[in-house]
């Protein structure tokens, strides 16, 4: 090398060191796009082909209302699987929570075909469950097994977790921001990882955006009129928000406990979605409906097209608690999304708000208050419905968020920062712990 090109050598090393005191994060941001691009890839792809398959075994299923009759022996095959091969992936988002929290053992791969396989089980066969679960821990066993090879430390691959949630649920529901923020507050009641933001973001829209390359279609929804921002529409939604927290602490606390009875109850674990499955099948037979049962998409859709009963958000929450709680796989969120979308539309007969706006705000007050998440779910709203609706879902969100307590369908979910100052003793408390 001579003189001039090691004089020059010096003065470039020089000058990028300078760039880079003057713009610190430059590094963090690149290191982490380059990450988000391959979670991106990998979770989106996963998300869309289970969203392809799930929409084929949903309508091969309602073609072929017998095979519900096997929803029993399915549940069996599922109980066998996780009991014989997957007891340590068995608690499913629990599972990614914790590692979060306290990062040790990686994740094991095998969480996402049994997960997949399980979830597409119980839909083919007719039970009552959701997506959103299934797109996390396929996201999560996928992306932590870049680790090793990133040579991660702990608190980096909590980041990596915490991204890994985002791009699984912005990419299943098409909406990349509520997954961002999802993933950022669902671990930690009431506080945010602020660390995590970019790759939170990056990876969510990344993976919604290889989701949609894909050609999966989300489905779409309307709320046809929405009012002026004045003081009794706002006081009524406050009222509904209140029924929504309600209805999100019971839900919250009946599955639990209905998943203890069984446990308790049954001692074979195998045994248990079988007993589940008789219920349901049993129940589906005698209605003469499938309304009830798998993601229940349609009746979402009509809640925002007319008035709907009472009776509906209540049979739905009975046959995703007897479902879930019995051991069969998916996800709880779109079922509350049925839940709270239809209580909604259904509340319009005492509360003199639109039923499109009502369901609308249900849909996802509901989940806000069982999850411990407002702000992922008011982002989801505006990016579902529109701004318009944006003040209204608010209130919605943050009122069901603050009646549900501290409960949550995620036992593992600690409290960052207390509801209420006479709850303060239970500040670092897992949800599992209280």
């Amino acid at each position: 090398m001579s003189k001039k090109q090691w004089t020059l050598r010096r003065k470039t090393t020089f000058h990028t060191k300078i760039f880079f005191r003057k713009y610190p994060a430059l590094p963090y941001i690149l290191k982490w796009l380059c990450i988000s691009i391959i979670i991106g890839g990998l979770v989106g792809t996963a998300s869309a082909g289970f969203l392809q398959s799930l929409e084929w075994a949903t309508q091969f299923r309602e073609s072929h209302i017998w095979l519900i009759a096997l929803l029993p022996v399915a549940g069996f095959f599922i109980g066998l699987l996780y009991y014989y091969y997957g007891k340590d992936v068995e608690a499913g988002n629990n599972v990614l929570i914790e590692s979060i929290h306290d990062p040790k053992e990686i994740i094991p791969l095998k969480m996402a075909p049994f997960v997949y396989l399980g979830t597409m089980i119980t839909h083919f066969f007719g039970g009552s469950a959701g997506r959103e679960g299934t797109a996390l821990q396929m996201a999560g066993a996928i992306a932590d097994q870049l680790s090793k090879p990133l040579q991660l430390d702990k608190n980096e691959r909590r980041i990596l977790l915490i991204a890994a949630i985002a791009a699984g649920f912005g990419s299943i529901f098409g909406t990349p921001l509520a997954g961002a923020v999802f993933g950022l507050e669902v671990f930690l009641i009431g506080r945010i990882r602020y660390n995590a933001i970019f790759p939170a973001f990056a990876s969510a829209i990344f993976a919604d955006w290889v989701t949609n390359l894909w050609k999966v279609k989300h489905t779409h929804y309307s709320i046809d009129f929405v009012p002026k921002i004045e003081f009794l529409p706002v006081l009524y939604s406050i009222l509904a928000g209140i029924a929504f927290g309600i209805c999100a602490a019971g839900f919250s606390r009946i599955i639990h406990w209905t998943g203890s009875v069984f446990k308790s109850k049954i001692k074979y674990p195998p045994f248990r979605p079988v007993v589940g499955g008789i219920i349901v099948a049993l129940a589906v037979f005698a209605m003469g409906t499938t309304r009830y049962i798998g993601l229940g998409i349609p009746v979402i859709v009509e809640s925002f097209e007319k008035q709907l009963p009472l009776y509906d958000f209540a049979l739905k929450m009975i046959f995703t608690i007897v479902t879930l709680s019995a051991g069969f796989k998916g996800g709880e969120v779109t079922p509350l999304f049925f839940i709270g979308a239809t209580l909604g539309s259904s509340l319009s007969l005492f509360i003199p708000l639109p039923f499109g706006l009502l369901a609308g705000m249900g849909f996802v007050a509901v989940f806000a208050g069982a999850t411990n998440t407002p702000l992922a779910c008011l982002l989801m709203g505006i990016e579902l419905f529109g701004a318009e609706s944006g003040v209204y879902i608010a209130i919605a969100c943050v009122v069901s968020y603050l009646l549900s307590g501290h409960t949550s369908i995620y036992t593992k979910q600690k409290i960052g920062e207390a509801k209420n100052r006479r709850f303060e003793r239970d500040r670092d408390s897992s949800i599992s712990d209280l």
